[in-house]
């Protein structure tokens, strides 16, 4: 079906038909529970108000998949590609003003959602994908996946043990030429990168890349950009270190952002890595319906990680009210639980993440980060010691 290194259609099939859902008359009487399949071949349970709302967000896309239609007709097919001031080259005055109204309108228009059928070109341009694949021979992907054939490392026994735990049920992915593509990416990986190796939690974002990219290798070089460029160090290492760190600048930001929310949290002794953890190692992938994931994940490729920020806080915004008057820790798990699992509308989500969380500057991310990163090292120091002391004990 979804194909592995060669060009794959049935993901381009579905973005282009975008279909209307239409739950039977005896079903909207009785306002049962339908399923469906997504965009993206995912069995989606909902009301028939949620597929009401997948319909009006289907038909936004279209809308929006006619604007970058006619921005590409007006200003060519790549546009989006054309020097930015950023870059630091030399440009004439109408040149950097040109440049300048791209960007504003490049990051306008993302914000909005790349039309899925362009989603793998837009994604593999500006994350930097490309420009790092260009940088190794050609023949790089598929020399990496020979060599590691046959190799059993740790990462390769924990990628086979996670492979039929991802996306179960997935028409594509939960098949073997699913689990085969999976396992290449996550193990070429693992071996491109030693130090990251294979974490729990790459195996749904690189289950999600593949669907989205246009060929496996692609896929590859999505994770690649993804854990060297845009997100923290050291966040899938061995000790998730740089996960650590994430989750105490989170809930920083979460006291500053929502501080009603964070003293009541506070209050009931809630750590908020109970579900955030999740949330920044899968990106979402776990949480929310795939096609509002893939809507957070444009903004992430082009901005930067601070999205997740903005979405992790938005989600909890979102539920203010239900959540200062809950009394136990489950309430407030089964609260976001339900909330992440039911966001079918990514405008509902982005418009509170970009327009009522404020602003958060990847410079002060970064800042906040060099704050929490030495009492981390620290914690996590302690807690070396003390299972090498419990080792010791053993003997």
């Amino acid at each position: 079906m979804f194909g592995t290194q060669s060009q794959r259609d049935l993901p381009l099939e579905f973005q282009s038909q975008i279909p209307i859902l239409r739950p039977s008359i005896h079903t909207r009487r009785a306002n049962l529970t339908v399923k469906f399949q997504d965009l993206y071949g995912f069995t989606v349970e909902g009301n028939v108000d949620d597929v009401n709302v997948l319909n009006e967000v289907r038909e936004k896309v279209r809308q929006q998949g006619r604007v970058w239609w006619s921005l590409e007709a007006n200003k060519g097919a790549n546009w989006y590609l054309q020097p930015s001031i950023s870059e630091g080259i030399a440009l004439k005055s109408s040149l950097k003003f040109s440049a300048l109204a791209n960007a504003i309108t490049l990051k306008r228009l993302i914000r909005k959602g790349i039309p899925p059928v362009l989603r793998p070109k837009v994604w593999f341009s500006l994350s930097g994908a490309a420009k790092k694949k260009s940088t190794v021979p050609e023949s790089y992907y598929n020399d990496l996946i020979k060599a590691t054939e046959g190799k059993v490392t740790p990462a390769t026994r924990q990628i086979d043990h996670d492979l039929p735990r991802t996306f179960p049920g997935h028409p594509w992915l939960d098949t073997p030429e699913g689990h085969a593509a999976l396992r290449r990416v996550l193990v070429g990986y693992s071996f491109r990168d030693s130090d990251v190796g294979y974490c729990q939690g790459l195996n749904y974002v690189a289950a999600l890349l593949l669907l989205v990219m246009k060929t496996e290798e692609d896929a590859f070089w999505m994770l690649a950009v993804l854990l060297e460029n845009v997100l923290v160090n050291d966040c899938y290492t061995n000790n998730l270190s740089g996960c650590h760190v994430e989750q105490r600048v989170f809930k920083d930001f979460l006291d500053k952002k929502c501080p009603r929310i964070a003293m009541h949290l506070e209050a009931m002794e809630f750590d908020v890595s109970l579900v955030a953890t999740e949330w920044f190692l899968c990106l979402f992938s776990k949480s929310l319906p795939s096609e509002t994931t893939l809507r957070v994940w444009d903004i992430l490729f082009y901005e930067g990680a601070k999205v997740i920020f903005h979405v992790a806080l938005a989600i909890f915004k979102m539920k203010e009210e239900q959540l200062l008057i809950t009394h136990h820790v489950g309430d407030v798990i089964s609260i976001l639980q339900r909330t992440t699992h039911h966001l079918f509308d990514p405008e509902e989500l982005l418009t509170v993440a970009f327009d009522k969380i404020g602003s958060m500057t990847t410079n002060n991310i970064s800042k906040q980060r060099k704050k929490q990163e030495p009492a981390v090292m620290k914690e996590l120091d302690q807690r070396f010691r003390r299972l090498n002391s419990l080792k010791l004990d053993d003997k």
